[in-house]
């Protein structure tokens, strides 16, 4: 009998290398304290020059964001396109990263891996 992976049993992998493990809640938990702060500063508090509070957010999304904001400067949008553009291709490139520690941690913890400190054979 083969086994046939239905799109639900992707979705739900998916979602649970995005938040179901701690690397990734770790990740996604900074992302949201950076995102609160940029909020409250752009917001309430005033500056005299500007602030550089959601220069941030870019480094915690970086280096996927960068990639959505080049390839939205190559169709021809100016200077990265609309603020949605911009706002999606943040939530995006978190959620891609947030994905990547998934697997990368589910890589590290795989049950078929040796965790033995002794080459094969010894």
């Amino acid at each position: 009998m083969s086994h046939q992976v239905t799109d639900n049993q992707r979705l739900r992998t998916a979602a649970r290398l995005t938040f179901g493990n701690t690397a990734s809640r770790i990740y996604l938990g900074i992302v949201l304290a950076v995102a609160v702060f940029v909020a409250v500063d752009t917001l309430f508090v005033s500056h005299e020059d500007a602030s550089f509070a959601g220069v941030w957010l870019f480094f915690l999304a970086a280096p996927t964001v960068f990639v959505f904001l080049l390839g939205s400067s190559m169709t021809g949008a100016d200077s990265g396109g609309p603020a949605w553009f911009t706002y999606l291709a943040l939530v995006v490139s978190v959620l891609v990263q947030a994905w990547a520690l998934g697997w990368f941690s589910r890589l590290l913890r795989r049950p078929g891996r040796s965790r033995s400190a002794h080459p094969q054979g010894a």
